[in-house]
């Protein structure tokens, strides 16, 4: 056991960490995504509205959850400014070198890891006319359920929200994993959906963010569940078991 730990196990983590192999998986990743993009049979509802948006308010927050990151890149606008929060360990190293394949910019930041540089890179690239893309549920979780620092910042800036969502028939859910991350698979029918633009009043008390909070993270939930649906799989839920299914139920689609 030591011999394995020490000759085979430990090298090829070493191996894993090195900037040539963290380049070479990110590569794969977009080249990956960009095939799933290019051989799926799309639906696609608010996204010319999205970025409309964007330029009509120098900017504005995209927020993801994380089971549903992988392909939102895709649908960017290639000269559309766009920051990403990016978390600082390994696999953020790889999501890094993908979103920079697709001209998204990076901020370095978690929330155990630089959180104070990262709020205030994020705050600057809203103020200097750029979108911020967030993932409120990351790195670890609960799984949909939103923090408050989308709400912070559209607050503070005055930006609107904008949630983003999709789902793809042919794909592998990751049950085990803590977001249920989506894998899709080629060659198969997909929709992606924005929510409404949502705002948070710059004279709204801070005692009452909390609400906006809640609010948008079930317009993020609602929107992954009805996307699911429209494809006819299972919908995806929060982890939380305080919450209801029943609260998320959506009319099925004719």
């Amino acid at each position: 056991m030591n011999f394995y730990k020490k000759f085979i196990k430990k090298p090829i983590k070493k191996l894993g960490e090195t900037t040539f192999v963290l380049n070479l998986i990110s590569a794969v990743f977009y080249y990956y995504t960009k095939f799933i993009g290019k051989t799926t049979r799309w639906h696609t509802e608010g996204i010319e509205e999205f970025h409309k948006l964007a330029r009509k308010h120098n900017g504005v927050i995209l927020v993801i959850w994380h089971g549903r990151a992988a392909m939102i890149p895709f649908f960017k606008e290639h000269d559309l400014p766009l920051n990403a929060l990016v978390s600082l360990h390994r696999d953020g190293q790889m999501i890094a070198g993908l979103l920079k394949r697709y001209n998204i910019g990076i901020i370095g930041a978690s929330s155990n890891e630089n959180a104070t540089g990262g709020a205030i890179q994020l705050m600057r690239t809203l103020n200097n006319h750029t979108s911020v893309c967030i993932i409120p549920d990351g790195p670890r979780g609960p799984r949909m359920h939103m923090n408050k620092s989308p709400i912070y910042y559209a607050w503070k800036t005055g930006k609107p929200i904008i949630g983003a969502a999709y789902s793809i028939k042919k794909s592998k859910i990751i049950t085990k994993a803590w977001d249920q991350m989506m894998i899709p698979l080629p060659f198969s029918k997909g929709i992606f959906k924005t929510t409404a633009p949502f705002y948070v009043p710059t004279d709204t008390p801070e005692e009452d963010l909390e609400k906006y909070r809640i609010e948008m993270e079930k317009k993020l939930n609602e929107l992954n569940i009805e996307c699911d649906k429209f494809i006819g799989i299972s919908p995806t839920l929060p982890d939380n078991g305080n919450i209801r299914r029943k609260k998320y139920q959506i009319k099925e689609k004719d």
